[in-house]
């Protein structure tokens, strides 16, 4: 089954964050994750605000978790710690 990547960010770096979503994006895609919300509108009804929601859509839990795992995005990764305050979580799609 399908599942969505979801992160909700305060970014606190703009430059060192630039960085990371440069690298973040081709990570992604090399394990079959697609953006389908960035940084669009939203609306916070519960919880911390985050100015910043991205969603991506990948084959599988497992192919989203691999994806984090990677040493390509975890080379990412490393410029969004210090410049970001995130949770990022990897729920299935029930199709």
């Amino acid at each position: 089954m399908s599942a969505l990547w979801i992160a909700h960010v305060t970014v606190t770096d703009d430059v060192a964050y630039k960085k990371y979503a440069e690298l973040a994006g081709p990570a992604i895609a090399d394990h079959g994750g697609t953006f389908i919300a960035r940084g669009g509108r939203y609306v916070q009804l519960e919880g911390k605000e985050r100015p910043r929601n991205v969603v991506a859509r990948f084959p599988s839990v497992e192919a989203a978790v691999e994806c984090y795992n990677s040493a390509a995005y975890q080379a990412a990764l490393d410029h969004a710690r210090g410049a970001s305050e995130r949770e990022l979580l990897v729920v299935e799609i029930s199709e």
